[in-house]
């Protein structure tokens, strides 16, 4: 199906730009009765970059859920598995590979059931509870506030801290602060020295709370928002720390949520948040889906729920722009990612699924519409970071290896940081049934050292997709580029096979006078670094 579709950006007018290779392609497809590749045009306007794309939309998340903490981040100074302090030497060496800019923990729904006391002092010590929410195991508190900014110090990123609200204290919050970022000589600070730690931490993100709606209180909006107006009078910025507070978002479409809140908040907070997954039934009862067993139905309805997000962003963006035009207050995407049925035989509460090219597709489609929308999107974070729902790696005792996932947050690194060229891209719709998708994603951004990387996600399983991008304002002398792609959609990395997804060099790209012209392999993420 050919329509012209307008990303981002002023709109353009619908005209053919089409390669000569591509040309030549679309005449045999006339004759062949069929097409044999996809058509796109792509302007950067490279002399309009106004708003940076911060580092911190490349965040994850972590919760005390399956073997995320434990076994995939925390195995005990005793342990044989190389680790430092308990925590494994392995995955911190790849998360620093992806430069991974945030870490949002202890939850999740886990962070409402979550006394921060019980995690402090000799382990031996710390209390036993149920983890209620996720497979009714025992926590036993060993993975601690000291734990997890020793893990994100390690890392090299900055640590993002939930409150508890549903079933916490304000005092419980308010201690919980000065505990990590007093330098005073007060009971919290100084019982913090008696645990270790002589120096506060520095804590930028705090959250007032986590899915306050649903597992976090079941609260209305209004209720929600005069919780957060108290809560918030008591976290105090101590010894020069100054904590960005993070209001609990909607769930998805509840726009009145995001309206209420920021009516009865607004520059209270500096961010509030939005949790949005795909899955590929799209309901929450009964089988979501495969997540290795899969047809083109589920490939084209999962990219479909996950591209929802660009509604979201843009529809709740323009409520937030009601009661903060000067764009102050942060949207702020703490979780987000694919869900689908869990491993077969591993515990149902543990959410533990594979990772396949199909959820790299969907990580490209995320981080391009976060790109494209970052004057007010300030944070996002995959859901979840290590062997949960859409994880980056994937452990087995002393085993440990990266998915697909993984390799498009490492190829989207060159965007840390860096100025936004707005883009406006348009051409062929990937259609299957009665229902359409852009056929291509696109975000571009120009780095310091004055390079522009442009990343590219062909949606189509099936067919390439000619591009043909003109850079406005830009001089160009070389191009190169990556991609991600493989033979079959539910490709993924195994254990035995752990380098069945990887990224490779990207040679199918020429300059041509203004631009460039590509042709993007079917259900690929590509990226180009053009000088």
């Amino acid at each position: 199906m050919k329509e012209i579709v307008m990303i981002t950006g002023p709109s353009l007018p619908a005209i053919a730009w089409i390669t000569v290779p591509a040309l030549i392609a679309g005449l045999v497809n006339i004759a062949e009765g069929g097409e044999k590749s996809t058509t796109h045009r792509l302007v950067v306007h490279a002399d309009k970059g106004e708003h940076t794309i911060s580092r911190h939309i490349y965040g994850h998340f972590t919760e005390h859920l399956g073997r995320c903490i434990y076994e995939g981040i925390w195995v005990g100074p005793e342990s044989p598995i190389p680790n430092t302090r308990g925590i494994r030497n392995d995955v911190v060496a790849a998360l620093k590979k992806i430069k991974v800019p945030n870490i949002r923990w202890p939850g999740g729904c886990f962070a409402d059931e979550y006394h921060w006391k019980d995690g402090i002092g000799p382990r031996e010590k710390r209390p036993s509870i149920i983890n209620t929410h996720w497979g009714g195991v025992v926590e036993n508190n060993h993975f601690g506030t000291h734990e997890f900014m020793d893990f994100c110090e390690q890392v090299g990123a900055e640590p993002f801290i939930c409150g508890n609200v549903g079933s916490g204290t304000v005092q419980e919050m308010m201690e919980w602060v000065e505990y990590m970022t007093s330098g005073a000589d007060s009971p919290m600070a100084n019982l913090r020295r008696r645990n270790g730690r002589q120096e506060p931490w520095k804590l930028k993100y705090f959250a007032v709370g986590n899915e306050n709606w649903g597992c976090g209180g079941n609260m209305r909006p209004e209720y929600y928002a005069d919780v957060f107006r108290r809560y918030n009078t008591f976290i105090k910025n101590y010894s020069g720390n100054q904590v960005y507070r993070v209001a609990c978002g909607a769930p998805g479409e509840d726009y009145n949520w995001t309206d209420v809140v920021m009516s009865m908040v607004g520059k209270r907070m500096n961010g509030i948040s939005l949790h949005h997954y795909a899955l590929p039934t799209g309901s929450w009862t009964g089988n979501k889906g495969s997540s290795t067993n899969f047809g083109e139905d589920q490939w084209f309805s999962t990219l479909k729920n996950s591209y929802l997000m660009e509604e979201l962003v843009v529809k709740h963006s323009a409520v937030i722009e009601k009661y903060d035009p000067e764009k102050s207050i942060g949207l702020i995407v703490d979780e987000w990612g694919t869900w689908y049925d869990v491993e077969p035989g591993s515990n149902p509460g543990f959410l533990h699924q594979q990772n396949t090219m199909r959820d790299a597709v969907t990580a490209a489609i995320n981080l391009n519409i976060f790109n494209n929308h970052a004057d007010r999107v300030k944070v996002a974070n995959i859901a979840q970071m290590i062997n949960v729902l859409q994880a980056m790696i994937l452990t087995d005792k002393e085993r440990m290896i990266v998915t697909p996932t993984y390799h498009v947050f490492e190829m989207f690194t060159a965007h840390h940081d860096a100025t936004l060229l707005p883009s406006d891209l348009s051409g062929d719709r990937y259609a299957f049934g009665d229902n359409t998708l852009p056929g291509v994603t696109a975000s571009a951004s120009r780095d310091q050292s004055g390079a522009i990387h442009i990343t590219l996600c062909n949606l189509n399983p099936d067919l390439p997709a000619e591009v043909a991008g003109e850079l406005r304002g830009a001089k160009v002398g070389t191009v190169s580029g990556r991609v991600l792609t493989v033979a079959t959609m539910a490709s993924h990395n195994t254990f035995d096979k752990p380098e069945a997804v990887r990224p490779g060099p990207f040679h199918d790209v020429r300059l041509v006078k203004g631009g460039f012209s590509a042709t993007l392999p079917p259900k690929s993420v590509v990226v180009l670094k053009i000088q």
